[in-house]
């Protein structure tokens, strides 16, 4: 019997996401699960306190589109099916719990740089979705490029 059954790999993207491709494919076929991708977008109005006296859905727009384009390569090169390849707006752990609880996932894959210091204090986004999330989480260590 299958530990998970729906997994949530959750991506920002960068280079370094690139990092969580095998393990997640492992996870995913050891368990035979359903593998669902997220990447959540912040609006552009949460960046400027939402203050800002001009029109940005276009910007926004293109952020969208390059987003999914990025989403759908990364899904190329994973050798695993995708359920479903999600590009969300809002607030990041809100919407990778939301996605999660309707999904009825049992496991969120998270990167998590390790940060120490000050942007330990101030949390990460890997803390933000363990904290909130209903199902397990698994954060892996990804290491910037420069590491």
């Amino acid at each position: 019997m299958s530990t998970y059954k729906k997994v949530l790999l959750a991506l920002d993207l960068s280079d370094e996401s690139d990092q969580l491709r095998e393990k997640a494919r492992s996870i995913a076929s050891a368990n035979q699960a359903e593998l669902h991708v997220i990447h959540v977008i912040e609006p552009l109005s949460f960046a400027y306190g939402g203050d800002v006296p001009m029109d940005l859905t276009s910007i926004q727009e293109q952020l969208d589109e390059h987003a999914n384009q990025k989403l759908n390569s990364f899904c190329d090169a994973l050798d695993y099916p995708v359920t479903s390849k999600i590009v969300a707006t809002g607030q990041t752990e809100s919407e990778i719990h939301r996605i999660a609880d309707e999904e009825k996932v049992d496991l969120i894959i998270v990167g998590s740089h390790g940060r120490h210091g000050i942007a330990l204090l101030l949390g990460s986004t890997a803390n933000g979705v363990l904290h909130g999330a209903n199902c397990d989480v698994l954060a892996i260590r990804v290491r910037d490029e420069e590491e």
